[in-house]
């Protein structure tokens, strides 16, 4: 297991360097630059040459980024050039309303997806197995800021159920951070719903025609029996490693859907970050996503290895 936890180390880190060259150049392709932005449209020349030396922005690209990626080395993500912030600090201001949101769309996925996906497969090719096929597909297909919209539209302007944007806190009471979040997290978690459905269905269908499945219906066991006690126990491994990969996409898909429904997280700041040319934050956000999404493969990999040792030892599937 040491070695697998390695190796699966090892590569990581060529993955984050990638990510981290790709977060400092690309969003130096944004049209103007951090002292402009600051500026606003009426500024000298001699002013925004001030504050690019002040923020280091003088210097070729390869200079500022040794600088950038030393100090990340050290825990440090720098400072904001706008709010003059600590990007650490405002990072980890916005990282719990960003994780209520990619945690409830995955309760809401694997509490609707599993069951689906169950149903789906013991009732192949009958009207369940083709509705619950057809939301799968309709899910995939939609996208999140069309659906938030919709959603919207229908539950918070005409019938009015639900708040249409903004975010309670917990601390200022559950139900209204519910309700709050209720249609955030449908939108978010309608497209991994999907994912998880197909396949909880093509995991059962795969299981269901086992021998042991086969030999336990010969003993006499009842069918809720068979299906819970030991078919959907094996069919769920595939499933567990599918809902973890997916919740490294709802930290990233949360951008768009709290653009949509106003929400203080992570996504939204890496919106006004963009729009404020303030590339210490936007770096930061794109980077500490990132390690987020390495440290839950990383996570999943070792629960995958624990369900399934042969994994670890490099038998079975290979490590995936």
């Amino acid at each position: 297991m040491i070695g697998f936890l390695a190796r699966r180390i090892l590569i990581a880190i060529p993955v984050l360097i990638g990510v981290s060259l790709v977060a400092f150049f690309l969003v130096r392709l944004v049209p103007g630059d951090t002292a402009t932005a600051m500026l606003g449209l009426n500024y000298s020349p001699a002013e925004a040459q001030v504050l690019r030396e002040k923020y280091g922005l003088d210097r070729s690209l390869p200079v500022q980024y040794a600088m950038w990626i030393a100090n990340v080395a050290r825990g440090d993500l720098g400072v904001s050039s706008v709010g003059g912030r600590s990007v650490t600090t405002t990072i980890l201001r916005r990282l719990p309303m960003t994780l209520q949101l990619a945690a409830g769309a995955l309760v809401f996925a694997l509490l609707s997806g599993v069951p689906l996906g169950v149903i789906s497969a013991m009732r192949r090719r009958r009207t369940a197995d083709y509705a619950a096929s057809f939301t799968g597909l309709i899910g995939i297909s939609v996208p999140g800021f069309w659906l938030g919209t919709i959603l919207i539209l229908v539950f918070s302007l005409h019938w009015r159920w639900f708040p249409s944007g903004d975010f309670v806190p917990l601390s200022r009471g559950l139900v209204e951070n519910l309700r709050h979040m209720v249609l955030p997290w449908l939108a978010l978690g309608l497209a991994v719903a999907a994912v998880i459905m197909r396949m909880s269905r093509s995991t059962m269908l795969e299981v269901i025609g086992q021998d042991y499945v086969r030999t336990a219906r010969a003993k006499g066991m009842t069918e809720p029996r068979v299906i819970f006690r030991h078919a959907l126990r094996n069919a769920l491994v595939p499933v567990v490693t599918i809902a973890g990969l997916q919740l490294g996409y709802l930290l990233g898909g949360s951008v768009v859907i709290e653009a949509v429904f106003s929400l203080p997280g992570i996504g939204k700041l890496a919106l006004d970050a963009i729009a404020q040319r303030d590339y210490p934050l936007l770096q930061g956000v794109i980077l500490f996503v990132a390690v987020c999404f390495v440290m839950i493969n990383l996570l999943i990999d070792v629960l995958y290895a624990v369900l399934d040792p042969r994994i670890a030892d490099g038998g079975g599937t290979g490590g995936r």
